[in-house]
């Protein structure tokens, strides 16, 4: 016997009415918001970083560009210049004051980078001890750099200073003859390098204190029982775990020594401060621009050193990425 259930069936809408659907279609309010998150997931990002890049492309790129384009014309104060060609580089290859620019420039960031880097890290290694103060001396070290940089170079003048130096005069109780500082390349640089060094080592050793607290303390803990001295786990554990850092304080100062400006034109004093002295014995790159552009009014000629100093520091920059790619 066939039994058949009384009660009515409903109708089956579940289908039509799924997820707030109507007629099998979503409402189109539904879909505006679904579209306007997707926008607002995939846009978003690049609404947040476009200021960076319209600034850039407004104060460095435009720059960049119209310097390229200046150095190929004979240009005058007035804002006219004939095209050249490549004929500003020409004579720039073939200027002995440009070379002696150069070779001043990297004299300088050798002396100034190599120090400064070491006894940053050797600084930092300290100031990541248990030490009384510590937060007093974390905050002494970036004394130098809140320091005005004119203030800086005035006072490193009078230090060196040939008749009334502090350094002379410290030279002078261990029976050492006063030093001309700004008569020689070798005693420029070294003066130069110092203020420099001066002003820049804390902020380095702040860079490679941040990187060594993030290294886990069990590494130690486990050099500690291996036997590693002190001095082991730093080359061993600390130098390798911080590499990403100094690779980046690297880069930074090599830019920075290589655009070396303010210290120079300071200690040199007189008229022949941007000359770098009556020799040109501590003049910088950026000096030899700025007095071809801003004193000759060559502008032409000193847009053509600016490109020059751009390009001298992506290779600097390149060689230093390869050679710590290779080692690492």
């Amino acid at each position: 016997m066939l039994i058949t259930d009384p009660r009515p069936q409903a109708a089956d809408t579940t289908s039509a009415q799924d997820d707030g659907r109507i007629g099998g279609k979503a409402p189109a309010g539904r879909l505006r918001g679904r579209l306007l998150s997707r926008l607002d997931t995939a846009g978003s990002p690049y609404i947040f970083v476009a200021p960076f890049f319209v600034i850039f492309g407004v104060f460095g790129l435009y720059p960049l560009l119209h310097t390229a384009w200046v150095s190929l014309h004979d240009w005058d104060i007035a804002g006219k210049g004939s095209f050249v060609g490549l004929d500003n580089y020409r004579e720039l290859f073939a200027d002995p004051d440009f070379w002696n620019a150069v070779i001043n420039t990297v004299g300088m960031l050798v002396l100034a980078t190599v120090p400064q880097l070491l006894i940053a890290l050797a600084l930092a290694s300290l100031l990541n001890q248990r030490l009384r103060g510590l937060t007093f001396l974390r905050m002494g070290v970036l004394a130098p750099i809140v320091t005005s940089v004119a203030a800086v170079g005035i006072v490193f003048s009078q230090i060196f200073d040939r008749d009334a130096g502090m350094i002379n005069g410290l030279l002078d109780l261990v029976g050492i003859a006063p030093v001309d500082w700004r008569a020689e390349k070798w005693s420029s640089w070294l003066a130069i390098s110092a203020m420099v060094d001066w002003r820049w080592t804390g902020y380095n050793a702040l860079i490679y204190l941040a990187a060594m607290q993030s290294i886990p303390r069990e590494l130690y803990e486990a050099a500690v029982i291996d036997g590693a001295s002190r001095v082991r786990q730093f080359w061993s554990i600390t130098v390798p775990m911080i590499r990403p850092a100094v690779i980046f304080t690297v880069i930074v100062s090599t830019i920075a020594g290589m655009q070396l400006f303010t210290e120079p034109l300071i200690f040199g004093q007189g008229a022949y401060a941007i000359s770098g002295g009556s020799l040109r014995q501590f003049q910088t790159v950026s000096m030899y621009m700025f007095e071809k552009a801003f004193r000759d009014f060559d502008y032409g000629y000193g847009s053509a050193v600016a490109w020059m100093i751009f390009l001298l520091i992506t290779a600097l920059t390149l060689i230093n990425f390869l050679i710590t790619r290779r080692s690492k």
